[in-house]
């Protein structure tokens, strides 16, 4: 799509653009213009509606859509927790980063408020209005205190008093009792009252903190309802008796509220003698961090809620108002619960690929030939069985594994727990540092540890992300390596809900160079040198942008030229640059984009060649694919690494080629479906938006998940 400014500005205008300027045509083109490029925060936050989108779509079924609804609570949190928490971390520090779209902190915090609150507050009518009438027309419902039976009054206050009051402790607000310090993302109430209590005080305020152990959501028996699935708050129950907490004082309100805090780590490598040890204490620091944003509830009197912001130093414009629960994600449980298959996605079995099927020597079938899986279409078994083949076989004599996101207990630790018992070499480099999966990092490194393994916590400064095994095995006189690569983690409940490409293989080469970068990874020495990988930091961003030259001079040259590339985010400037400078000579790119996007295609003159789709739909979109057309002979990598400066500069990373004719042919194939969809895509506009493709009266609707859900797995839905 071709496009001209959206808003002028004058010569002498010296203010950052605004964030939907889009640059004007050449003659002459400054791929450093600011106008060129997408706010991250701001394209996250646009991702983050479009997955609160999928809440309305009529297509998918209602507990699948009530998930896509409380994902966006999740994905808002943790958009909080790091993301404004981070831009309002460098203006406390008068340290501003503006980044190549020109927009100054102060500015992108505003317009992300403006365009979270109205979101929220759109998410909420979307609950009240949509999903829970549907719901209740299905026989599940929420059943609120004004709806409350006199036998459900009594069973609610029989669990209160036996289940919630022992466990709560309400703080009156004092003198002696100073505010509380909350846990982020607690749920706690405010409570206005009146008299004088036995100690003859009478300030009027007290917080209630929930119980953090009790459940939100609290299933009633069937006995008292009339019939489907009923439950209650937690929250309306405290509410209902908030006065049994303040004896012979009156409650005259009680309204429920959320903080959320900086949750991000800030361990300085310098000051770092043990990771582990220091990481445990940030652990603990991240539950009370600064405080980013206030939830209350929409019925709370504006003196509480400014008396609230004041006690956590925050902004009016930093205050969201809801009309329901203040910790949404908790209705999970009614998704998880429920037996409903018609309100879910048809349930499927991921397949075994032919050459995998009754076979019960895997070394036999990898030496072989390369074996491609796509999860979760194809099963990630046979990387587990692989695993636990090599943990038994007594010819295996070392095992090497890296591990970024995965669990303590999870198939994958206890066969390596499994090969250390039995006396292998297992080496496990543990990604201390995953967000949000810190502690279980912690506990399964412990638990390899006592087994023996010999863990390593990867680069002090730098995230270990690629995603490697190697087995190292005695086949008669020699030593003969296996491995395993993808894009996707270790663990297999991601394996079955993320899309992503697992590669088996005894190539030598390709073996070589992963048992090279677990020597970088575990010792010290110079950068070594590859035969077929791509690793970051060192040798990935250079190749990519070396990739996308070739392309570029192959059509100034009126070569037919083509790049594919499908990442989860697309954020480093030079890559930008270099995708840009391909456009304007000509080159036909698709970029399959799943969440944040900092380029604007549909530049006239820039970038008018460039195609950006984002797909969201039953799986998250987590395969990265790098395809170039190559004059005819097209190259492919598969890789563990997005498009963005985190991961091309700031971590250990890995990129490897797909060389078999038929391999590649297969994820050519399937990159087409991705193009082809027409259902689950929406395509960014040169002004930022996400639009639905355009369809042909008469052409059929296609869904790339679907597609592949019948084809490899036969299941229709």
């Amino acid at each position: 799509m071709n496009s001209r400014i959206i808003r002028e500005t004058s010569p002498t205008d010296t203010s950052a653009p605004a964030a939907n300027d889009v640059l004007p045509a050449p003659p002459s083109v400054d791929l450093n213009d600011s106008r060129l490029y997408i706010h991250r925060e701001l394209s996250q936050l646009q991702f983050n509606i479009r997955v609160l989108d999928q809440a309305l779509d009529e297509r998918t079924p209602l507990l699948e859509r009530l998930k896509f609804l409380l994902i966006f609570s999740r994905n808002m949190d943790e958009f909080f927790e790091i993301r404004v928490a981070g831009l309002k971390g460098q203006i406390a520090l008068d340290h501003e980063l503006i980044g190549p779209d020109g927009i100054p902190p102060r500015r992108a915090l505003a317009e992300i408020s403006e365009i979270a609150h109205k979101q929220i507050e759109r998410q909420y009518a979307i609950l009240n209005e949509r999903i829970l009438p549907e719901l209740a027309g299905q026989g599940i419902r929420i059943v609120r205190r004004t709806q409350w039976t006199h036998k459900q009054k009594l069973w609610v206050r029989r669990y209160f008093r036996e289940e919630v009051a022992p466990l709560i402790t309400p703080i009156g607000l004092d003198p002696t009792h100073p505010f509380p310090l909350l846990v982020n993302k607690s749920l706690n109430f405010i409570v206005r009252l009146d008299g004088i209590d036995a100690f003859g005080r009478d300030s009027g305020l007290a917080i209630v903190p929930a119980p953090r152990v009790l459940p939100r959501l609290i299933r009633l028996p069937l006995e008292i309802c009339e019939g489907g699935d009923n439950y209650v708050l937690l929250s309306s129950m405290i509410h209902a008796h908030a006065e049994e907490l303040f004896p012979g004082m009156t409650v005259l309100g009680c309204y429920q509220f959320r903080l959320t805090r900086n949750a991000d780590l800030t361990l300085d490598p310098e000051d770092v003698e043990d990771l582990a040890l220091a990481l445990r204490g940030e652990l603990y620091s991240r539950r009370f961090g600064d405080a980013v944003r206030l939830e209350v509830a929409d019925n709370c009197p504006k003196d509480l809620a400014d008396y609230l912001l004041k006690q956590f130093g925050l902004a009016e414009s930093e205050l969201y108002e809801v009309n329901g629960p203040v910790n949404l994600a908790r209705l999970f449980r009614i998704a998880s619960e429920a037996g409903y298959p018609k309100l879910q996605y048809p349930p499927f079995t991921p397949v075994l690929p032919k050459v995998l099927k009754h076979v019960e020597d895997l070394f036999q079938v990898i030496g072989k030939q390369d074996v491609l899986l796509l999860h979760p279409y194809e099963s990630f078994s046979p990387v587990v069985d692989f695993l636990r083949q090599a943990a038994k076989d007594p010819q295996v004599l070392a095992i090497k594994q890296t591990l970024y996101r995965t669990n303590a207990n999870s198939e994958i630790v206890d066969a390596l727990v499994d090969a250390a018992r039995a006396g292998k070499e297992v080496t496990a480099v543990v990604e201390l540092r995953a967000r949000f999966d810190e502690e279980s990092n912690l506990t399964l490194a412990s638990r390899l540890q006592q087994a023996g393994a010999m863990v390593i916590y990867g680069v002090v400064g730098i995230k270990t992300h690629a995603k490697l095994m190697l087995i190292q095995r005695r086949e008669g006189s020699e030593l003969v390596r296996y491995a395993h690569m993808g894009t996707g983690n270790y663990h297999t409940g991601n394996a079955r809900l993320y899309t992503d490409y697992s590669l088996l293989t005894s190539d030598e080469a390709l073996c070589e160079d992963v048992h090279k970068l677990f020597s970088q990874l575990t010792g010290m020495g110079k950068v070594l040198r590859m035969k077929k990988l791509l690793h970051a930091p060192f040798t990935l961003k250079k190749a990519l942008l070396e990739l996308i030259a070739r392309e570029t001079a192959h059509a100034a040259a009126g070569k037919p030229a083509q790049i594919i590339i499908k990442v989860n985010a697309l954020t480093e400037p030079k890559v930008i640059r270099a995708l840009y400078k391909a456009s304007i000579a000509g080159v036909q790119i698709d970029l399959i984009v799943r969440g944040v996007c900092c380029l604007r295609p549909g530049v006239e003159g820039v970038s008018e060649n460039i195609r950006v789709r984002s797909i969201i739909g039953r799986f998250l979109e987590h395969s990265r694919v790098y395809w170039f057309a190559n004059d005819g002979e097209g190259q492919l990598y598969l890789s563990s690494a997005d498009l963005m400066e985190r991961n091309l500069d700031r971590r250990v990373e890995s990129a490897f080629p797909l060389e078999g004719k038929k391999l590649q042919q297969r994820v050519r194939n399937t990159l087409d479906l991705y193009l082809g969809d027409n259902t689950s895509a929406l395509l960014l506009q040169a002004d930022g938006q996400y639009l639905r493709p355009p369809v042909a009266s008469g052409e059929p609707a296609r869904n790339v998940q679907a597609e592949l859900l019948e084809k490899l797995c036969g299941v229709v839905g």
